[in-house]
């Protein structure tokens, strides 16, 4: 994973612009951003903790709210970044956030948020454990590099 990643389970992938994507204005459809950012989710799963993994286990990450803000169009033949990172695993609930970059240039950016379900009873559950250690062994990493960064800017204040 590149060293500039610095948010939790940080994931990305490079994607191309089809032809199918594209509406009669010839921007990108805005119902391929869904579908991209399911293709992150995806990815970032595997990575993770595997979707195959979650069902086998009984229980599966659902959906439940998108939210896109489109900052510049994408066009047929665009090769772009896309990004996802977790900003939140608590209880049952979990949120991603994603950004879409054109040229070093924010194209989108997404959040999204749902919960754990238990696949027979189709009621809420708990966050994987797992998860929840990994996501808070993040955050405590990064407080650590945070911590370090402002005493030597301090120093070097001095």
């Amino acid at each position: 994973m590149p060293a500039h990643f610095n948010r939790p389970f940080e994931t990305e992938i490079a994607f191309e612009v089809k032809s199918y994507d594209v509406d009669y204005v010839g921007y990108v459809h805005n119902a391929v951003y869904i579908r991209w950012l399911e293709d992150l989710r995806n990815t970032m799963l595997q990575a993770y903790y595997p979707l195959e993994r979650f069902v086998n286990e009984g229980q599966s990450p659902i959906l439940a709210r998108t939210s896109i803000e489109y900052k510049r169009p994408l066009r047929l033949f665009n090769r772009f970044t896309g990004r996802v990172w977790v900003t939140q695993l608590e209880g049952v609930r979990w949120s991603v956030e994603h950004e879409l970059l054109h040229e070093g240039k924010v194209a989108a950016t997404a959040e999204q948020s749902g919960i754990f379900l238990n696949l027979k009873t189709h009621r809420p559950v708990a966050v994987p454990a797992e998860l929840i250690e990994k996501f808070s062994a993040f955050q405590l990493q990064t407080a650590q590099l945070q911590t370090v960064q402002l005493q030597t800017v301090q120093q070097q204040a001095i």
